[in-house]
């Protein structure tokens, strides 16, 4: 036959001298197929280089056994971590996964989601844009019977699924750490404002002052927009106020590098005129001189494998559970300095 041909079920049946149906279970281990049987077609299928047509199994069984993962961006060491334990739990259920990357653009973040869509993933899981504020994708993959589940930046919508972490409790943590060193004057360098994270955050700053009888100070809570130009006018607007902070909590590690470097070049010393603590544990802060007194662990690992355990259950058909799942995780402070 010619070589340009592929191989089908067909050609290895005829060369057997046997249905097309007996070779189809016999390459599927069916036992209703003898050993005998089975190994003669697995065998001649070696020698014909027989190739499966995925397109033609996927139709029948009504999957496509890939699943579509969208985040900020991929590069991240948090996100790295979170994608090592989707790839392996995805990997023992033999499913592909195919990875988009929004950059916190909506738009971006759209389209990838309408591709994924368009190609029939299994299911979907997914940390939102920063920018995100149309969730109306959700019901147009509801639509489409394909599952989705977000974890870490996750939408305020009752009818998501979701894997996150409580922020309040790093904060908490962070805000006693800093008074028990004798710290009361404490700023926070936030996110953006209407992201849910930087709310919580927000609240859980006021409620740690306020459970050590500390006033809030409208000059102490800044906004970023997470940009190195951000960054730096957040950073210069506490360091250029009349009654400095001495205490700096931090929005996230990548923050906490950009506004560490300005106030170096400032000639402030750093764990001498300013202490810092931010979110997310930075794996590289123990090979850094001066790192931040300690940074607050948001369980990137675990939120994913969660999300992708929730994930499977729903395309399985296997979930028993509550029809919407809302899983949290406790952040925790952990020491650096």
């Amino acid at each position: 036959m010619s070589q340009n041909k592929p191989v089908t079920i067909k050609e290895i049946a005829r060369r057997l001298k046997i249905s097309t149906s007996t070779v189809s279970r016999a390459l599927n281990d069916h036992p209703s197929i003898g050993w005998a049987t089975t190994t003669r077609v697995k065998r001649m299928a070696e020698e014909l280089n027989y190739i499966p047509n995925q397109t033609a199994i996927f139709f029948k069984q009504r999957k496509t056994f890939t699943i579509g993962v969208v985040l900020p961006n991929l590069s991240e060491p948090f996100f790295s971590s979170a994608i090592s334990e989707i790839e392996d739990y995805a990997n023992e259920k033999k499913y592909t996964v195919i990875m988009g990357q929004s950059l916190d653009d909506p738009a971006r973040e759209t389209r990838i989601v309408e591709k994924m869509k368009e190609h029939r993933v299994d299911g979907m899981l997914m940390s939102l844009s920063k920018n995100t504020r149309d969730f109306g994708f959700i019901e147009s993959l509801r639509t489409a019977g394909i599952p989705i589940v977000f974890f870490d930046c996750v939408p305020d919508a009752p009818d998501a699924h979701r894997v996150r972490c409580n922020l309040e409790t790093g904060m908490l943590q962070a805000i006693d750490l800093f008074i028990s060193c004798g710290h009361s004057h404490i700023a926070l360098i936030n996110g953006p404002a209407l992201l849910p994270a930087s709310i919580e955050r927000r609240e859980a700053y006021k409620k740690g002052l306020t459970r050590h009888g500390l006033p809030y100070v409208d000059e102490y809570l800044v906004d970023t927009d997470l940009t190195q130009h951000g960054n730096h006018e957040a950073i210069s607007k506490l360091i250029n106020l009349p009654r400095r902070p001495s205490a700096i909590i931090c929005f996230n590690d990548f923050v906490t590098l950009d506004v560490m470097k300005h106030v170096r070049q400032r000639g402030i010393a750093l764990n001498q005129d300013l202490f810092f603590i931010s979110f997310a544990n930075y794996p590289l802060w123990q090979y850094m001189e001066n790192p931040p007194m300690a940074s607050i662990e948001q369980f990137p690992g675990k939120q994913a494998q969660k999300a992708t355990e929730i994930l499977f259950s729903l395309i399985e058909g296997a979930d028993e559970g509550p029809k919407i799942h809302d899983v949290v995780f406790e952040s925790s402070m952990i020491p650096q300095g």
